[in-house]
C-alpha cells in the first residue's frame, strides 16, 4: 500500500519531497503547462513585491487610516470578524450534547469597525480569538478601500486559467489563527502580504487517508455580557463532511491512540510542508487538502484568489 501511495504521488507531483519553488513569476504558458494542466502546486517567489501592500500593510496605522474616517463614524469600514475560543473556526470540536462525540463548529461572526477588529486580532487575551476570515469576495466589498494597493488580478495566472478571479478574500489573523484540514472545489492562489503562512498539503489521491466523515453542524455564540461562548447545533439539522484529523502533529502524549485511530494518515507518506513569505504566492489546484497555520504574532495573511472550478470548460 505504501508503495502504491509513493507511485501515485511521484506520478502527480514528482519525486521531490518539497513543493517546487519558482524564483520569479512564470509565463502563462509555463504556468499552464507545468502546473495547472498536471495539477501540480507551486510557490512563486518575487510575485507581488511590486504591490504597495507589501510595504504598507505591515503598518497597522496605515490600515486603520485607510479603512476608517476619524471625522465620521458613519464612514468607517465595517468588517466581519470571526470569534472562537481558540482560533479554530470551521473545525471539529466536542459535541455540545455528548462530549465523547464531535461536531463541526462555525465561528461567531460580528460586524465591527476595522480599527476595533484590528485591536481584537492583535490582542488575543480577551477570552476569545478574533480572525478576519470572511469569504464571499470580501476584499472587493468590505476592504475595497485597499484595492489600489494590489493588482486586481494576477496577469500570468488569469491568462493561463482563462478568466479573472471570481472571488478575492483578505484574511487577517494572529499566531492562534488556524484553518483545519479541508479541500476546496476551485483553484487557489495565496498571496502573503505580511507575516508568514505555514501549510501542510496532501494531494487528492490521499483522500482515503483523511477519514472524511459527516459531522453535525454547530455554531458558536458569544455573549458580551458574560464574556463566554455557547455552542449550539444548527436548526434545522445539517451534516458537514469534514476531515477527521484534528491534530496532525502527533506528540508523545496520545501518540498511540492517534495512530491507532487514523493509521492511514500517520503511517502513510508525510504531508508536504511549506512556508509562504511576503511577496510569494502559493498555487493550489482543485481538491488539494491543506491546513493553514500562521507564523508570527500578527499575520496579515493572505489575499486568496479563489477561482471556482465551474469556470473551466473541460474541468
Amino acid at each position: 500500500m505504501e508503495r502504491l501511495w509513493e507511485e501515485v504521488r511521484e506520478l502527480s507531483l514528482g519525486s521531490s519531497a518539497e513543493i517546487e519553488r519558482l524564483e520569479f513569476p512564470p509565463t502563462p504558458l509555463q504556468f499552464l503547462r507545468d502546473f495547472v494542466s498536471p495539477n501540480k502546486p507551486c510557490i512563486i517567489s518575487n510575485a507581488t513585491l511590486h504591490w504597495p501592500a507589501v510595504s504598507l500593510w505591515s503598518q497597522t496605522d496605515y490600515l486603520s487610516q485607510v479603512l476608517s474616517d476619524s471625522n465620521s463614524n458613519s464612514d468607517q469600514a465595517m468588517v466581519s470578524v470571526h470569534l472562537t475560543p481558540d482560533g479554530r473556526a470551521d473545525a471539529l470540536v466536542p459535541h455540545p450534547g455528548n462530549a465523547s462525540e464531535l461536531c463541526f463548529a462555525s465561528a461567531h461572526v460580528e460586524r465591527m469597525p476595522f480599527p476595533l477588529a484590528l485591536r481584537l486580532i492583535s490582542s488575543p487575551s480577551a477570552g476569545f480569538v478574533a480572525y478576519a476570515q470572511e469569504q464571499n469576495d470580501c476584499f472587493r466589498t468590505e476592504y475595497s478601500r485597499l484595492a489600489p494597493d494590489c493588482e486586481d488580478h494576477i496577469p500570468w495566472a488569469s491568462d493561463a486559467l482563462g478568466c479573472l478571479p471570481e472571488a478575492v478574500n483578505l484574511w487577517i489573523g494572529n499566531h492562534l489563527s488556524e484553518t483545519s484540514f479541508h479541500k476546496d472545489h476551485y483553484e487557489n492562489l495565496y498571496a502573503v502580504v505580511s507575516g508568514q503562512k505555514h501549510f501542510l498539503l496532501l494531494p487528492p489521491p490521499d483522500f482515503h487517508r483523511m477519514y472524511v466523515r459527516r459531522y453535525p453542524a454547530a455554531r458558536y455564540s458569544y455573549s458580551q455580557d458574560t464574556g463566554k461562548f455557547s455552542l449550539e447545533l444548527e436548526k434545522p439539522p445539517r451534516h458537514v463532511p469534514w476531515c477527521s484529523i484534528i491534530n496532525p502533529h502527533v506528540s508523545s502524549i496520545g501518540r498511540d491512540r492517534q495512530i491507532s485511530e487514523f493509521p492511514l494518515y500517520f503511517n502513510g507518506p508525510k504531508p508536504f510542508q511549506c512556508t509562504i513569505n511576503p511577496g510569494e504566492i502559493l498555487y493550489l489546484y482543485v481538491l488539494f487538502f491543506f491546513l493553514q497555520m500562521p507564523k508570527g504574532v500578527l499575520n496579515l495573511s493572505a489575499t486568496s484568489y479563489s477561482i471556482f472550478l465551474k469556470l473551466y470548460g473541460n474541468n
